[in-house]
């Protein structure tokens, strides 16, 4: 519970601070290229992953694979543009597992992006879609995260 509402926190101050920066440092490039609107945001759909039915029958091997096949996923979409944020949550009881925000402007377009991960194709997650309007600076996070990430040795 804490961490949904710290992570909403952080995007509510996101959200907030960043008009009004913007105001005074406009950048019409950068907001065209992110794919803003006149008040810096743009439409996202928010994805919460959560346990699914077949959690815990997924063992070894399969499990494994599974995961390199959702982490190799995300990394895709965000390559290609389609996912803004993804990122798992710490200890719960909400079931909650992790989340993703993709940058599309409908559920129906998520729908069709979340199919593809293996976590979900095989029942071991399972994802809540809803639209959600932030901050188009988030689609600067992945191009950020690549400078920050250590490369694994």
């Amino acid at each position: 519970m804490l961490t949904m509402k710290a992570l909403f926190l952080a995007l509510v101050l996101i959200a907030l601070t960043t008009p009004l920066a913007a105001a005074e440092k406009f950048d019409a490039d950068l907001a065209k290229r992110l794919g803003a609107d006149e008040r810096g945001m743009k439409k996202y759909v928010f994805c919460i992953l959560k346990t699914g039915p077949k959690d815990a029958e997924v063992q070894g091997d399969a499990r494994k694979e599974i995961f390199a096949g959702h982490f190799a996923n995300i990394n895709r979409l965000a390559d290609e543009g389609k996912l803004a944020v993804a990122g798992p949550f710490g200890k719960n009881d909400k079931a909650y597992r992790g989340l993703y925000i993709f940058n599309v402007a409908t559920v129906a377009e998520a729908e069709q992006l979340v199919v593809f991960d293996p976590a979900v194709k095989a029942g071991v997650f399972v994802a809540e879609l809803t639209p959600w309007y932030g901050t188009a600076a988030l689609m600067a996070v992945h191009e950020t995260h690549r400078k920050i990430e250590k490369p694994r040795e």
